[in-house]
């Protein structure tokens, strides 16, 4: 099996598992405050992430030429993971993840109108049409002629978020090892959802306490997964494939929650995709090619 093969199905797991994360996200806020499953989410992150790199390098390179940088990007992460979660009390699994990946496309439209990257006319047209794939994921008034539906918006923060976690990301792959980013992923989100605690925090119940830890552990075995996959093949390889957490999102939705998508879901899923790989396309001429991290669960 070629290295890029095994990039794309590791990929696909890790996949999986934040689907499975986000399904479990949503069978627990009915019974926990958000603050309190992002808390024990990011602590199990973070001591598995701290172990898998001990294993990897047999160090813990924690020391950032930008640490500030790095405090922001976690808590852009904890920002993205809080609307989503908060959103999943109110709609279902596939609608939220459908508009939370509208990330992708407005990270290449801010990187070109931000940091100056060079964006051909295919990429645009990619980012017309994921706007429009998450206006239909939307379903407007004007569309459906039915009010839209306020929790609709809070994935639409989640995907502002990870844009900027997105351009974070950018800037510090140029200043710091991604061993040394990766360490700092889950920290300051913890330790930002852990001033809640006192206000927030009820006691789980014995059989929720293995749940809690499962959280973090499939984002934590996710977040290597997707480290392995980009070790073994390119950005715009793998960038089209992400939108397969679309399908599984999907599954998840009608197989734990018996929410089937409707049409207006699956048509602005599908053209958001549409786009999302249109903007993942290699520019011509080479090098101009804006690549496309995955959208953070």
């Amino acid at each position: 099996m070629s290295r890029p093969l095994q990039g794309v199905l590791i990929q696909i797991a890790a996949l999986a598992l934040f689907v499975a994360m986000d399904a479990l996200l949503k069978l627990l806020v009915a019974r926990y405050a958000v603050p309190q499953l992002m808390f024990v989410r990011f602590v199990f992150h973070t001591i598995l992430v701290f172990a898998a790199v001990r294993l990897m390098t047999g160090r813990l390179p924690f020391r950032s030429r930008a640490p500030w940088l790095q405090v922001a990007r976690s808590i852009t992460l904890a920002v993205a993971n809080f609307f989503f979660s908060l959103s999943l009390i109110h709609i279902s699994l596939a609608d939220a993840t459908a508009v939370s990946f509208a990330a992708p496309v407005f990270t290449v439209a801010l990187a070109a109108l931000l940091l100056g990257e060079q964006v051909g006319r295919v990429k645009w047209l990619g980012v017309a049409l994921g706007m429009a794939g998450v206006l239909v994921a939307l379903r407007p008034p004007f569309l459906t002629g039915e009010p839209l539906h306020w929790a609709m918006l809070l994935p639409l923060v989640t995907a502002a978020a990870n844009t900027v976690y997105q351009l974070l990301t950018r800037k510090l792959a140029g200043l710091d090892d991604p061993h040394t980013t990766f360490l700092h992923t889950g920290i300051a989100a913890a330790c930002l959802a852990a001033l809640a605690q006192p206000f927030v925090w009820v006691e789980p119940a014995a059989w929720d306490w293995p749940l809690f830890a499962a959280l973090g552990l499939l984002g934590g075995i996710g977040h290597c997964l997707m480290v392995l996959a980009f070790a073994r093949a390119p950005a715009s390889v793998l960038a089209p494939m992400s939108y397969t957490q679309l399908v599984w999102a999907g599954l998840a939705g009608v197989l734990v929650f018996g929410d089937w998508p409707d049409g207006w879901t699956l048509l602005g899923a599908g053209i958001i995709a549409a786009g999302g790989i249109l903007v993942a396309l290699p520019s011509s001429p080479p090098g101009s090619a804006t690549k496309q991290p995955r959208s953070s669960s």
